[in-house]
C-alpha cells in the first residue's frame, strides 16, 4: 500500500466535517472534481470505502469514522512540527508555556520567573488557555510547555508530573454537608456537579475555575476543587470540606513528544527541580519498574529530561 498523503487527509477531514462535497471543496478552495478523485485515491490507497454517497448526503463508514479521529490528531501533530521549526529558525523567538486561568497566575508563574533567572534563558510568553486547551495548544505548536490537569489527551505528548494536591469539596454555604468535618466520595451521588462543555451530567456548564465557583456559590452544583484553589478563593458563599477518599489533583508539565529544544528542556528541568521538594513528583513505574526514593528524585528527574534534551 502506497503512504497516505497529508493533503488527502485534509481533504477527508473537511469532507467528513462538512458531509457535503461541494461544500468541503469550497472550503478548501478547489473545485469539486479534484476533491472527488483525491477521495477515490485514499480509498484505494487504504483498501476501505470511507464514505457511503448518495444523490442527497454523504456519510462516513465506520472506516471513515475511525480514520477521522486519527487524520485529525496527525494534522495537528504536522501543525504543530511547521510552526515549532519556524519559531526555532527565530533566535529571538520567546517560549511559550501555557495553563489554564488561576494556574497561569499562580504555578506556571512561579516556574517562570526561576527559568528567567537562569543565565541566558530566553524570553518567556505566558498564554492563559481555556478549559482543556492546554495539550491541544502544545500539540499544534501554539505552546511550547503547558502545565495539564485531567482530564486531558496526552497522544503526542511527554509529561512528567510536578504535584499532587489534595481535593476539597466546595460546597454552597447552608448546604447539609456542610454540616460534617470530613466527607467521602459517595456522599455526591445523585447531586449536580460542574460539567465542561461537551460533558454529560445533570450539573452546569463550566469553562474555567472562575465559573465553577460562581455555579457553586450560586448553589447549582457542588464541586471537587484543589485544596490550591479553595485556598486561594475564600468565599463567604461557599464552604470547604476535606474528601477523604478522593484522588488527588494531579499537576503534570507537559511538552511535544520527540522535542529536542532546548529551551524546553531547561524550562522543564526548572519545573521539576522548583517541585523535587515537595515528595509529590509523579510515579510513574509501570510493571515491573521499580519506586525510587524520595532522595533519589534529582536522579530519576535527570532521566526524565533526557526525553527533551
Amino acid at each position: 500500500m502506497n503512504e497516505v498523503e497529508i493533503r488527502e487527509l485534509r481533504y477527508f477531514v473537511a469532507v467528513a466535517e462538512e458531509l457535503n462535497f461541494s461544500r468541503a471543496a469550497e472550503r478548501l478552495g478547489i473545485a469539486q472534481p479534484p476533491l472527488s478523485r483525491a477521495i477515490r485515491q485514499l480509498e484505494r490507497r487504504l483498501d476501505v470505502r470511507l464514505f457511503e454517497r448518495d444523490t442527497r448526503k454523504v456519510v462516513p463508514t465506520p472506516a471513515g469514522l475511525a480514520l477521522l479521529d486519527e487524520a485529525r490528531h496527525m494534522l495537528t501533530v504536522m501543525a504543530g512540527l511547521t510552526r515549532r521549526i519556524r519559531r526555532a529558525a527565530r533566535p529571538d523567538t520567546p517560549l511559550r508555556v501555557t495553563a489554564k486561568a488561576g494556574m497561569a497566575g499562580g504555578i506556571l508563574r512561579t516556574i517562570a520567573e526561576h527559568y528567567a533567572a537562569v543565565p541566558s534563558s530566553p524570553a518567556v510568553e505566558i498564554l492563559v488557555s481555556g478549559y482543556m486547551e492546554q495539550a491541544a495548544m502544545v500539540r499544534d505548536g501554539r505552546a511550547d510547555v503547558a502545565l495539564l490537569t485531567p482530564p486531558y489527551d496526552a497522544r503526542g505528548l511527554e509529561l512528567e508530573a510536578l504535584a499532587e494536591e489534595p481535593r476539597m469539596a466546595a460546597l454552597p454555604a447552608g448546604h447539609d454537608l456542610t454540616g460534617r468535618p470530613e466527607l467521602h466520595r459517595t456522599d455526591f451521588e445523585g447531586l449536580p456537579v460542574p460539567r465542561g462543555p461537551g460533558e454529560d451530567g445533570p450539573g452546569p456548564v463550566v469553562r474555567d475555575s472562575a465559573q465553577l465557583l460562581e455555579v457553586v456559590g450560586l448553589g447549582q452544583a457542588v464541586a471537587l476543587v484543589p485544596r490550591y484553589l479553595a485556598e486561594a478563593n475564600p468565599r463567604p458563599d461557599i464552604v470547604y470540606r476535606p474528601v477523604s477518599d478522593a484522588e488527588p489533583y494531579t499537576i503534570s508539565v507537559a511538552w511535544a513528544e520527540g522535542t529536542r529544544s532546548q529551551p524546553v528542556a531547561l524550562f522543564v528541568r526548572t519545573a521539576l527541580e522548583l517541585y523535587a521538594d515537595t515528595g509529590a513528583a509523579a510515579r510513574r513505574a509501570g510493571p515491573g519498574d521499580t519506586q525510587e526514593p524520595a532522595d533519589d528524585l534529582p536522579a530519576r528527574r535527570a532521566r526524565a529530561i533526557r526525553r527533551a534534551p
